[in-house]
């Protein structure tokens, strides 16, 4: 039997398991309500799963075209012209992905090599740092402005260098639940011009939008989408997490050296899904209504949460709620979240982990993409406490 004795090199030696992975393995050891993971707990569209079935009874079963079915990348590209004006041509300008984080290790693989930096906000989603570290690439941190999550362009303007290689940006954002406006994006759309920055847009959320906000795209600007590797889910979208199908959009020249690697990453995604979600995409009253289902959620939660010691910091997208719990303790966030599983019998995720740094803002994560009464019961849990 080998034995490295402890010896092996690692490429991350800091990085350990998920938050994720954490929380959701004691939420099962304590027979905790588990809304630390973001994936929803009702079903699946019959409709949809029925096309999958049917994809897979006609024989659409082995390898698709390494960038995706066409039907589904024809699909994508006229979704994103009703939706933005844009056209990308779904032949050189489209890729589906096994899902969006495969898409951004992917991204950031095909374009960050040694000394690049790559600028990122925090809290920022745990796949980002990571991945620029083991291609060689440095982290500049960029904290957003709280309570409402905000972009202070300034600090990035400063940040910015002749080896700045790549900006991340989020939104809707995970995990805070705010928005990048108009005013947003023309900043980042001014900062970028006559540079080679490229811009890394995570809009996995682009349907989970409240209150009356749009969605402010990277595919709304002519000029930032020129350099702009848009992301998005499926899963998300479709309330079916584990199947991991995502989707690339960017320019030919982009795509081009995308595809190179995702050809030897995964090669291509799961062919009877991509046809069903094809079919799906269809129907707009698909996935249109969305920001009103989940808005209905959310609203749902907080009244329910009404006289609770908690604060609900505002929410503008994603299925994701921030809870304060400064007027009920100062103890650090992973230390009260272990609590409240152990004690209480409720996962949620701490936002410390989200940071490259610990910190302790007194904040929690919890998904309410849940079912009524999940959320009922959740609710009466947090109340108590």
């Amino acid at each position: 039997m080998l034995n490295f004795d402890g010896q092996i090199f690692s490429k991350l030696p800091q990085a350990g398991t998920s938050i994720f992975a954490v929380m959701t393995k004691m939420a099962l050891d304590h027979g905790a309500i588990n809304l630390a993971q973001g994936f929803p707990d009702f079903p699946v569209s019959a409709k949809l799963i029925a096309r999958v079935n049917h994809y897979m009874k006609k024989g659409f079963n082995q390898y698709a075209p390494m960038p995706g079915v066409p039907e589904l990348r024809k699909a994508i590209a006229g979704k994103a012209f009703k939706t933005f004006g844009i056209s990308y041509d779904p032949e050189s300008e489209i890729t589906v992905t096994a899902g969006a984080t495969q898409a951004i290790c992917t991204a950031v693989s095909a374009f960050i090599k040694d000394g690049d930096e790559v600028i990122i906000f925090e809290p920022a989603y745990d796949s980002y740092a990571p991945m620029v570290k083991v291609n060689g690439g440095i982290v500049k941190y960029v904290g957003l402005k709280a309570p409402l999550f905000q972009i202070d362009w300034n600090e990035i303007k400063k940040m910015i260098s002749n080896r700045t290689r790549m900006i991340i940006i989020n939104s809707p954002h995970n995990p805070t639940g705010s928005l990048l406006h108009e005013a947003d994006m023309k900043q980042l759309d001014m900062l970028t011009r006559n540079t080679d920055i490229i811009v890394l847009s995570d809009e996995v959320y682009e349907h989970l939008i409240f209150d009356g906000h749009t969605h402010q795209s990277a595919c709304l600007y002519p000029e930032l989408v020129k350099r702009s590797l848009v992301i998005g889910s499926f899963g998300k979208t479709f309330h079916a997490t584990g199947w991991k199908t995502g989707f690339v959009m960017a320019p030919e020249a982009l795509s081009r050296e995308f595809r190179k690697l995702h050809q030897f990453t995964v090669f291509a995604s799961n062919t009877p899904i991509q046809y069903a979600i094809a079919d799906f995409l269809a129907d707009e009253g698909n996935y249109l209504p969305l920001p009103g289902f989940y808005q209905a959620k959310r609203d749902f939660f907080a009244e329910k949460m009404r006289g609770s010691r908690f604060d609900l910091i505002p929410c503008y997208g994603t299925y994701f709620q921030l809870l304060s719990y400064r007027s009920i303790s100062s103890e650090p966030e992973m230390a009260f979240a272990a609590g409240l599983v152990k004690e209480h019998g409720i996962a949620l995720i701490p936002l410390s982990p989200f940071y490259q740094k610990e910190t302790n803002q007194q904040l929690l994560r919890l998904c309410f993409a849940k079912k009524e009464e999940t959320l009922s019961k959740a609710a009466e849990i947090l109340c108590r406490i």
